[in-house]
């Protein structure tokens, strides 16, 4: 039965990512895509998603996350370019280091907002459409600071914190009416091109394609056992 769900088809159509990247938003891109998705992916600087819309036909478009206008429009593009998206991601975030006493509180405000007030603002956006169709998916990626916070990471984990929150009370507010919101903890450093595994840690890190695995198990569960949380680390982690 887990093999059937696992190859299933991905129960929805049109999908937004907001926050993309090189390294998880591209899997899970490239994933969505060679299911048969449409895909928009969405970043403060649109230029930068050109070698990945190219690879994918994903249709690319500038935002920011954290203006509440800008969010509505990229809705209302997506909206028109390929029809309401069923599937919606937020991978943004934002991270400023330091001792609590050193940190530029306007910096901190900045990364709060990204990490958590551009989802809300995503959220509710998605949910304004999903809601009246019954169906839909609503996919938040967090990380370690999202369940334990660090030294010297203190805005990370407000934010990560605040994501969390958002993903568990959406996530029992729009699942009676259909839509499965899930947070996904990637606990561990995440592979690219910059960042390989030492030749002595094989898997060490987490692969992206992986993750974008997961990604896409997730959007197919059957609704009788939907998780709202999944957490992903290397087989070598500390937890």
């Amino acid at each position: 039965m887990v093999e059937e769900i696992r190859s299933s088809p991905v129960p929805y159509r049109t999908a937004l990512i907001v926050g993309a990247g090189s390294g998880i938003s591209a899997s899970v891109t490239r994933a969505l895509s060679r299911a048969g998705v449409k895909v928009a992916v969405a970043s403060r600087n649109a230029d930068r998603l050109a070698p990945l819309s190219d690879e994918t036909s994903a249709l690319a478009f500038a935002a920011d996350a954290t203006d509440p206008a800008a969010v509505n429009r990229l809705f209302e593009q997506t909206e028109a370019a390929i029809g309401v998206p069923e599937i919606v991601l937020y991978n943004a975030s934002g991270r400023v280091r330091g001792p609590i006493v050193d940190l530029d509180a306007e910096l901190v405000r900045r990364a709060i907002e990204v990490s958590s007030w551009g989802a809300f603002l995503v959220v509710q956006q998605a949910a304004r459409r999903l809601i009246p169709r019954g169906q839909g998916a609503i996919l938040l990626t967090g990380a370690t600071a999202s369940v334990k916070g660090f030294a010297h990471s203190s805005a990370f984990a407000v934010g990560k914190f605040g994501l969390r929150g958002l993903a568990q009370s959406a996530a029992r507010e729009l699942a009676p009416q259909g839509i499965h919101v899930a947070h996904f903890v990637i606990d561990g450093a995440v592979r690219s091109a910059t960042r390989p595994d030492p030749a002595e840690r094989p898997d060490s890190t987490l692969d992206p394609d992986a993750i974008a695995q997961t990604y896409l198990d997730v959007l197919r569960q059957p609704r009788s056992a939907w998780s709202w949380e999944i957490e992903l680390r290397p087989w070598v982690e500390n937890f």
